[in-house]
């Protein structure tokens, strides 16, 4: 007799049905497990038998083959461990029900125990696109499965409790919908705590205000990584839609915290430089998403970018044009997304100390420049502001002045938020660093003036095509920091003056 059981694969981002085939005969008693399985799904037999086992059944003494279709695709993870658990009953007679509206998902430990598992928001979503009604999932996952509207989410904590479900006696209520998403974030840093450092903070307002990706450059102490870890306290609120898209990212590669409905928060990823290339775009022999996917609706922070090794660098330059990172192995090529910010800080030299007020350099000439080159200049040109952080002078360190809060400066960059999405109704740019190409010129008009000066400019500076598009969008948030539907000459002026600290420390 042959049954089937509906249960859910992940592939990418997003998941795919796959039917949990079971086949008893009689024979010489065996336990096969088809269908491309890797190696954990294969020990899915000896964690199915003992659990039938020690929650008081009998496992049928049989030739038994399990098939997970499609078999063309590889199967990864304990997560088909119930649905091969409850195949291996509806075949052998145990249970008797009609589970053809149902999926299953979940890890078996060997006394019945229902462990969690990874991805159970997009196979949520998948499972309701299916047409199931009830999605059986682990209890520690519910949570973040009740999301989804219109599918019953059942969580399950242990063989015997499931059993007495299906057989009627005690009904697990479905897990309750997520309530209160959009609460105000709290957070336990502000930018008030930042002492001077005004042009800085000027300079990650605008890039806040315009998604743009940013370059802190100074001597140690200077408040670099400060100043970078402050930047989510003045994004945008996520939107619905964002939360969904991070949380299925998240959950995908494990690192969900249990019992997390939706990530609310702008992802703050902050990779040692030690990170691999593989650990940065993500990878694997099955792909799962690195840190510049997990940093997707948010902030990567690269620290001590010229400490990173050359190659995990140049990964970016990609990534960060197209919003996406695909990854091709022989047996699946994905696209993760990463839409990102990125915040890169960095020394000027080994020392640290090259260009200080006070303190003297103690590297020659060759080692600066040995330094500053493990930057390559097409990186750079993607860094669309680069910013001096000086030191902070003593006086401004012992003011009992009171710096711009985050909140005050989130109201601002939410304001300029606003008209961005006003401009952009209709299409899918979300910012200014998003603007296309063929939108540049419409989206990014300038006056007789301002189109003078940027024209000099990009002479004199020997500016990239790169570079011109990148100092037009940044001049278009600055023009709308100012409510300017133009763009003017102290917009572009401004504009300009982020892209001189590569003259000063690269060309020299």
């Amino acid at each position: 007799m042959v049954v089937a059981v509906r249960s859910m694969g992940i592939l990418g981002i997003d998941a795919f049905e796959v039917k949990v085939e079971t086949d008893i005969s009689g024979g010489m008693m065996a336990f096969d497990i088809v269908g491309l399985p890797d190696t954990s799904v294969k020990e899915s037999r000896d964690r199915v038998r003992s659990a039938i086992r020690n929650c008081g059944l009998t496992f049928p003494m049989k030739r038994i083959v399990v098939n997970l279709a499609p078999a063309d695709i590889k199967k990864a993870g304990a997560v088909y461990d119930l649905p091969i658990l409850v195949s291996l009953l509806l075949a052998a007679g145990n249970i008797d029900n009609n589970l053809s509206d149902s999926a299953f998902i979940g890890e078996l430990s060997l006394g019945g125990e229902v462990r969690s598992v990874n991805g159970v928001l997009p196979m949520a979503i998948q499972a309701k696109n299916e047409g199931c009604k009830y999605f059986y999932v682990p209890e520690e996952n519910a949570a973040e499965g009740a999301v989804v509207d219109g599918i019953d989410i059942i969580p399950v904590r242990n063989v015997s409790q499931l059993l007495e479900h299906l057989r009627g006696k005690n009904l697990i209520s479905p897990a309750k919908p997520v309530e209160n998403v959009f609460q105000p974030q709290s957070f336990n840093v502000d930018f008030s705590d930042v002492k001077g450092q005004f042009e800085a903070k000027r300079a990650i307002e605008v890039a806040a205000c315009g998604g743009h990706n940013i370059l802190l450059i100074g001597s140690p102490g200077s408040g670099k990584s400060m100043l970078a870890k402050r930047i989510p306290t003045i994004l945008p609120d996520m939107t619905f839609d964002e939360m969904i898209e991070t949380t299925k990212i998240h959950s995908i590669a494990g690192v969900l915290p249990s019992g997390t409905s939706l990530v609310s928060q702008r992802p703050f990823r902050s990779p040692h430089h030690t990170v691999s290339p593989a650990g940065l775009s993500g990878g694997g022999s099955i792909p799962h998403p690195g840190e510049i996917s997990l940093a997707h609706n948010g902030v990567l922070f690269l620290d001590e970018l010229p400490e990173f090794n050359r190659n995990t660098m140049e990964i970016l330059r990609q990534p960060i044009e197209d919003g996406q990172v695909t990854i091709s192995r022989v047996n699946a090529t994905l696209t993760y997304p990463c839409s990102i910010m990125l915040v890169a800080a960095m020394n000027p030299c080994p020392c640290g100390y090259y260009g200080h007020p006070t303190r003297e350099c103690t590297c020659s000439k060759k080692a600066v420049s040995n330094y500053l080159a493990k930057v390559s200049g097409p990186l750079l040109d993607r860094l669309d502001l680069h910013v001096e952080v000086p030191p902070v002078e003593f006086d401004k360190l012992s003011s009992n002045e009171k710096a711009e809060t985050s909140a005050e400066i989130k109201k601002c960059v939410d304001h300029v938020r606003n008209i961005q999405n006003e401009r952009f109704k209709g299409t899918d740019i979300t910012c200014n660093a998003r603007i296309t190409p063929a939108l540049l010129q419409k989206m990014c008009p300038m006056d007789e003036k301002a189109k003078a000066i940027l024209q000099k400019s990009f002479d004199v500076m020997g500016l990239s095509a790169r570079a011109y598009d990148r100092i037009l969008k940044v001049a278009r948030t600055i023009a709308d920091l100012d409510d300017s539907e133009v763009i003017k000459t102290p917009h572009i002026m401004e504009a300009i003056q982020y892209r001189n600290l590569d003259r000063k420390y690269w060309n020299k």
